[in-house]
Parts: structure tokens; sequence; C-alpha cells
């Protein structure tokens, strides 16, 4: 009897042990996840997101066992209209988690404020949350990946020189804080002069014909940078048609393709790049653990990477 009296006792302290480990932060489980990814805007860059996020989706299944379906869903064009008419139709669907970049804080605003009303998990990724919004964002240091750009130009320039800098689409965080940068950089130069800023909205095509038109209005000018991934591929091409390959010094961002193929070609010097594919595998993740109820960072850095001619070849 007093066996059997010791073993109940230790039963029921075990008991309350057992439902507390059941309900601790990050154990609650579901057989399967539907995670949607908005980006800013079709683009091959965010192509690389949803190549990581696909990446974390194939990683949760194989060690959880859950099913996990990615749902990417561009906008056609740099609007934030259409970026939050996506975000509201996903809402209705009840998605596990939505992560997105904003195209305008404060036009997106009401609808990411619309999701956590729902309880429905939020990431923002190469983006800045809106003022005041504790939302956990995941990206590089934009300010000193656009000083890694602009520091490179001026050494390559010597000091001496006029430049132009390419905004990508002016109300996106990253792009603004980018192009400030620039300017942070430039102004601590005496020799430096910038002479145009161009808009591309995140357009290569929009990139190529502002470059161009820029260039032809300022023939002493040296050297670009950028501010979005698109901008330097436009750029690229439009030294390359106006005969200025060697006269005039791009130092791009990001690493798409046909960066990288400007740096071996050497139409461009190098690359200040971000981690598309990082960002998109780390989105899903932060998720993914906010749908099981686990304690999520505020942000997560995924670092920048300095490209040359000679990185490349290594």
């Amino acid at each position: 009897m007093k066996k059997l009296t010791t073993l109940l006792a230790g039963i029921a302290l075990a008991l309350p042990l057992a439902v507390q480990a059941a309900d601790a932060p990050g154990t609650a489980k579901k057989e399967s996840y539907r995670f949607l990814i908005v980006p800013k805007v079709v683009h091959p860059w965010f192509d690389k997101v949803n190549d990581g996020a696909q990446m974390a989706a194939a990683a949760l299944k194989a060690q959880t066992g859950a099913d996990v379906e990615i749902v990417y869903s561009a906008p056609q064009t740099a609007d934030v209209v259409q970026q939050v008419q996506i975000v509201e139709s996903a809402i209705s669907t009840r998605p596990d988690g939505i992560a997105i970049d904003l195209l305008d804080p404060a036009g997106n605003r009401a609808s990411l404020e619309a999701a956590q009303q729902q309880g429905i998990p939020l990431a923002i990724f190469d983006s800045i949350p809106p003022e005041g919004m504790a939302i956990p964002y995941i990206g590089s240091d934009f300010c000193e990946q656009a000083k890694i750009a602009s520091r490179r130009l001026v050494e390559v320039l010597g000091g001496e020189g006029e430049v132009a800098i390419m905004m990508g689409v002016p109300t996106a965080p990253n792009h603004a804080i980018r192009a400030d940068c620039h300017r942070q950089v430039f102004a601590e130069h005496p020799g430096i002069k910038v002479v145009a800023e161009g808009i591309d909205n995140d357009s290569i095509e929009t990139a190529q014909q502002q470059a161009a038109a820029i260039m032809q209005a300022n023939p002493n000018l040296k050297g670009w940078v950028a501010s979005d991934a698109a901008g330097p591929i436009g750029i690229g091409q439009a030294i390359v048609e106006a005969g200025k390959q060697g006269k005039v010094t791009l130092v791009g961002l990001d690493n798409l393709p046909e960066m990288l193929d400007m740096i071996r070609n050497g139409v461009a010097d190098s690359s200040s790049a971000s981690q598309p594919e990082l960002q998109g595998y780390w989105s899903v993740m932060l998720l993914w653990a906010q749908a099981t109820g686990a304690p999520v960072p505020q942000y997560l850095d995924t670092g920048n990477a300095f490209l040359t001619k000679e990185t490349l070849g290594n």
C-alpha cells in the first residue's frame, strides 16, 4: 500500500510537468502549413527569395514530417495597391503566415494590422516594419550595403569626378535608405559631385532608359551606384550601348546573374550584394516558429558580400 501511495504521488507530481512541457512555447504542431511570400514586384531577385523559401519548406518537411506549401504571389508592377490587394485576399484564406517586402510602410500598414488582428504570423524581408509595429524582419544592413558600393566608387575614381545615383522605388524603405547612405558617403569627399539621380521603380528597362538620358545630359559623368537590384543591370546596358565601357565606372548592387556577368566582362567594377536566398529561407523559418508559438528575434541580419572579378573567379 505504501508503494502504491508513493507511485501515485510521483504520478501526481509528474502530470503537471508533462502538461507544462506540452504547452511550452514552440510545441504547437500541425500536419501542414501554408505560407504566403509577397515580394515588391515580379523580379529575378525575388525569384531567388522564392528559391530560399522552397528550400526552407523542404527542410521543414524533412525534419518534422509536416507538409509546407509556399504560395509566392508577386505584384506585376511595383504598386502598393496591388500588393495590399494580394495580402487582403490572402487574409481571407487564413494562411499560417505571410512574409512581405514592403513597397510603402504607410500604404501597407492597414493590411498588416488586419493580419495581426486575425492572429496570422507576419515577417518582413528586405525591408523594415512600419513605425510602431512589432513585426520580425530579416535582411541585410541596407546602409552598410550602399556604403560599401559608394566607397568603392570613390576609391576607383581617386576621390574625383561626377557621379550619379539610381533610385529604385522611392517609397521602399530599403531603396530610400541605400540612396541616402550613398549621398552621405559622397558628401564626405569634396572632389565627388552628384550631378543626377534617376528613379527606375525596380525595372531594368526603366533603369536603362534613365541611365542613357542622364549620361547624355552629363557627358563628364564618371561613375554610377544604384539602390536596387534592377538599377545596375539597366545602367550597365546603357553604358555598353553608349560605348562608355572603361570610361564610366559602375559599382553595382546584389548578385543577379546579369550583374555577375557584367563584373566578369568588365562592364561593372564590382557589386555589394545581399543574399536573397537566405532572406527567403529564414522568412519561412520565422513564420513557422511563430506558428508553433515559439518566441522569435525581432531582427535577423543575413549580411552583405562584396563581389569583384577576382572573388567571382574564386
